[in-house]
C-alpha cells in the first residue's frame, strides 16, 4: 500500500511538473524567444571600392570583431553614387543586425544634395557607433596676410568671389564649410576641388588659391614643419595637437559639424543587438594596432566612446547642420 501511494505521488509530480512545462513552452515570450546573436555571420556593407580608407578600417575591425562576436565579418564593397547605392542595400536590408553600412561623413550630407535620393538616412538608419573623426584645418601659406579666421572674413568681403579655398572635393564637408565661411562673410567666395591635400599643395604654396580646407592628420606635418601656417580647425573642441588653435566656432564661424566615418544598421534593429553591436565596436576600436592604423588614414579616434543613442543623436544635428549649409549655398549632385 505504501508503495503504490508512493508511486501516485511520484505520477502526480511528475505530470504536473511536465503540465507546468508544456505551459511554458507554450507562452508567447517562449515561442518568439531568439537565439543568441549573433548566430551566422555578419555582412558590413562599405559602399566605396576596395582600398580606400574606409574598406581598409572595415577589414581591420572586421578581424578583430570576429574573434569577439563569434561570427566571421564579411565586408561587401558596394561602391557608387557617392556611397547611396550602398547605404541603400542597408536601409533596405532586414533590421536584424546581420547586415550593417560602414561609411563616412558623406552620408549625413547626401539627402541635400542628391536629387531623389531614394532613402532617407535619418528615418531609415540607426546609428551603431562613431568609429574615427575628420577634423579639417583651414590653412594658408606662411606668406599670407591671413593670420586669422577674422582676416579671412575680412578679405573676403573685400574680395568677394575672386576669394578661393581649396578642398578634396565637391558636397564634401571641407568644401561646405568653405560655403559656410563664405555665408558668414556674407559673399561666395569661389571653390576650387582637387583629388587631395598633395594634389592642391603646390597651388596653396604659390598663392594660386587663398586657403585649403583639408583634413588635419594630412596637413599636420606640413604645419608643424613650417610650410603651412593653420588659423582654425573644426569641431565641437579644440585638438589636443594644436591646444593654442581656436575651433572655427570660436574664431568666429558658429558650425561644429565634422567629417567622420561610422556604423549603421537598419532602422528598428531591436535595441539589445545594437546594443551588442557597439561594445563589440567600441573594443575594437580600443585596441592600439586599430586606433595607429586610424590616425594613419587621416583619421582621429573617439574618446570616449559613443553609445549608439549618442551617436545616432549627433549623426541627426549633423545632417540638419550641413542641410542648412547646402541649401543656402544651393549645392547639388546630380
Amino acid at each position: 500500500m505504501t508503495s503504490r501511494i508512493w508511486r501516485g505521488s511520484r505520477f502526480g509530480l511528475s505530470r504536473r511538473a511536465l503540465l507546468a512545462a508544456s505551459a511554458v513552452a507554450a507562452s508567447p515570450g517562449a515561442a518568439s524567444a531568439q537565439p543568441t546573436f549573433p548566430d551566422r555571420p555578419i555582412r558590413v556593407i562599405v559602399p566605396y571600392p576596395a582600398g580606400g580608407g574606409t574598406d581598409i578600417v572595415a577589414r581591420l575591425l572586421s578581424d578583430v570583431m570576429r574573434d569577439d562576436l563569434g561570427q566571421p565579418i564579411v565586408v561587401d564593397n558596394r561602391a557608387g553614387a557617392g556611397g547611396s547605392i550602398g547605404a541603400e542595400q542597408v536601409a533596405r536590408a532586414a533590421p536584424d543586425g546581420y547586415t550593417l553600412l560602414l561609411t563616412a561623413g558623406g552620408l549625413a550630407i547626401a539627402p541635400s544634395v542628391q536629387r531623389n535620393l531614394p532613402f532617407d538616412p535619418v528615418r531609415d538608419l540607426t546609428g551603431i557607433a562613431l568609429l574615427a573623426v575628420v577634423p579639417l584645418l583651414i590653412v594658408v601659406r606662411p606668406e599670407s596676410p591671413l593670420r586669422s579666421v577674422g582676416d579671412l572674413l575680412t578679405l573676403a568681403r573685400r574680395r568677394g568671389s575672386e576669394m578661393t579655398y581649396a578642398t578634396f572635393g565637391i558636397a564634401t564637408p571641407p568644401h561646405l564649410v568653405g560655403e559656410r565661411i563664405g555665408q558668414a562673410a556674407g559673399v561666395r567666395m569661389t571653390h576650387v576641388p582637387y583629388r587631395g591635400g598633395a594634389q592642391a599643395m603646390p597651388d596653396i604654396l604659390s598663392g594660386a588659391v587663398d586657403v585649403a580646407i583639408m583634413d588635419a592628420v594630412s596637413m599636420s606635418p606640413h604645419v608643424n614643419a613650417g610650410r603651412l601656417r593653420a588659423i582654425a580647425i573644426t569641431g565641437p573642441q579644440r585638438s589636443a595637437a594644436f591646444a593654442d588653435l581656436p575651433t572655427l566656432s570660436e574664431a568666429g564661424v558658429p558650425f561644429e559639424a565634422v567629417g567622420w566615418h561610422a556604423a549603421f544598421a537598419p532602422a528598428t534593429t531591436p535595441a539589445p543587438i545594437v546594443a551588442r553591436l557597439n561594445g563589440a565596436f567600441t573594443a575594437a576600436l580600443a585596441r592600439p594596432r586599430i586606433r595607429d592604423v586610424i590616425v594613419a588614414g587621416g583619421s582621429l579616434p573617439i574618446d570616449p566612446a559613443l553609445d549608439a543613442n549618442a551617436w545616432t543623436a549627433r549623426f541627426r544635428r549633423d545632417v540638419t547642420a550641413w542641410g542648412e549649409v547646402a541649401r543656402a549655398a544651393r549645392i547639388e549632385l546630380d
